[in-house]
């Protein structure tokens, strides 16, 4: 129980630590440049990518999932790749995490957390979580 305690403490300092590291968009940027129409491949990726690397979590699959449509599609590109491995490290935790059926039980919490963080330092981006 404690080891449990210890790796949810762990797993959600770690994502606080990253929401908290990202820069936020610069003043100077070109909004006309952000505000460019996606393609249909970058539409359909995220969900090829969430369906493809399911966590088997849902709090954590739903997360993830808006969390990528979100970057993807309003975080502006020079910002983006940042975004995209910090997701892209929450992935591959969250799912090392799951495959224990000893910390499994507590994933729901931390990815719940994570998405109250993300609501926050997302909001400039005008993203809904």
């Amino acid at each position: 129980m404690r080891k449990q305690i210890v790796l949810l403490l762990c797993v959600v300092s770690a994502l606080l630590i990253l929401s908290c590291a990202q820069s936020e968009p610069e003043a100077g940027t070109n909004k006309a440049a952000d505000a460019k129409p996606t393609t249909a491949t970058s539409q359909t990726t995220p969900a090829t990518t969430t369906a493809a690397a399911s966590i088997g979590v849902p709090e954590c699959d739903d997360f993830i999932a808006k969390y990528d449509a979100c970057v993807s599609n309003k975080v502006p590109e020079v910002a983006r790749a940042q975004y995209k491995s910090t997701l892209d490290q929450w992935r591959s935790s969250w799912k090392q995490l799951a495959g224990n059926p000893q910390t499994k039980a507590s994933l729901a919490q931390a990815c719940k957390t994570a998405a109250e963080s993300a609501r926050t330092s997302m909001k400039s981006f005008n993203c809904d979580f």
